[in-house]
């Protein structure tokens, strides 16, 4: 027999059983309110079979108080809901075999049509995988520039590709390692591009000299005391003159990217000896 939703025709067998959910951050998620959307604030929906989990650390510190502003807001769709069977399975195991078990297609859909349909529109569908583009700046530069973002948690060994396919989903890593699931880097993208927001960081000058901002990576930092086990803060750091504690901020910059990051340095290299192609 088999059960058909939307595009999708799968196997009813399944072999996942309904998980209860564990509450994080009790407090923070009261800033998880049921309210309707407002229609002129940044939108994050996360799509998780751990709703619970959020906002976790984005209710905490700087990003919460924007969340409790509403200078932003954060929405979860609990992929549980749309499981199948009175076990609310959601999973099946893998075409072709192999051990693990895939998220099937005909659950995320859905979930995935329910944030699609909320306000705002025109929010890019992003999935949390290990094989994806590796996050970058520009990303959180570019989607904090939008309306908000979808972004689909996996687990277990991944979801069905048709949803992928036809959703023309973008796949997004935080580097090459893999984790359980896409909750915790979810937290991480959503923090990146949320504190680019307007508003959201009590100084904006203070993005501007940040690591990646520029494409070198940020200067080292030193405060009080000006003397500490015998090391020192470096004393132009203390002599007032801007100019050259610019300089000196600037060649720290370039000597910690070449030394940590040689991919970076060689592309900022490249991009500052690049022909100026205006009259």
């Amino acid at each position: 027999m088999t059960h058909q939703k939307g595009f999708f025709q799968m196997t009813e067998k399944s072999v996942s059983h309904g998980r209860k959910s564990i509450s994080v951050s009790a407090k923070p998620r009261e800033l998880m309110t049921k309210n309707p959307r407002l229609t002129d604030i940044w939108t994050a929906d996360v799509i998780t079979l751990f709703p619970e989990s959020f906002p976790g650390l984005l209710g905490e510190s700087l990003i919460g108080s924007a969340l409790a502003k509403k200078l932003w807001t954060l929405q979860t769709v609990n992929l549980r809901d749309y499981g199948i069977g009175p076990h609310k399975k959601v999973d099946d195991t893998p075409a072709g075999g192999g051990s693990g078990l895939v998220i099937r297609a005909d659950v995320l859909e859905p979930a995935l049509e329910k944030s699609i349909s909320n306000y705002p529109n025109g929010r890019p569908l992003i999935y949390m995988s290990p094989r994806g583009k590796p996050f970058e700046q520009r990303h959180a530069k570019k989607w904090a520039a939008g309306p908000g973002v979808i972004i689909l948690c996996g687990r277990f060994e991944g979801i069905d590709e048709r949803i992928l396919e036809s959703y023309d989903i973008e796949e997004i890593s935080l580097g090459d390692f893999v984790m359980t699931g896409g909750e915790i880097a979810a937290q991480a993208i959503i923090d990146t591009t949320v504190r680019l927001l307007p508003g959201v960081l009590g100084n904006p000058e203070s993005i501007v000299d940040e690591s990646h901002t520029s494409g070198l990576l940020e200067y080292p930092q030193y405060t009080k005391p000006s003397e500490w086990k015998n090391k020192k803060v470096p004393e132009i750091l203390l002599s007032g003159h801007h100019e050259n504690i610019a300089k000196w901020r600037l060649n720290q910059s370039i000597a910690t990217t070449k030394k940590n990051r040689p991919d970076l340095w060689k592309a900022w290299n490249i991009s500052k000896n690049k022909p100026n192609l205006k009259d």
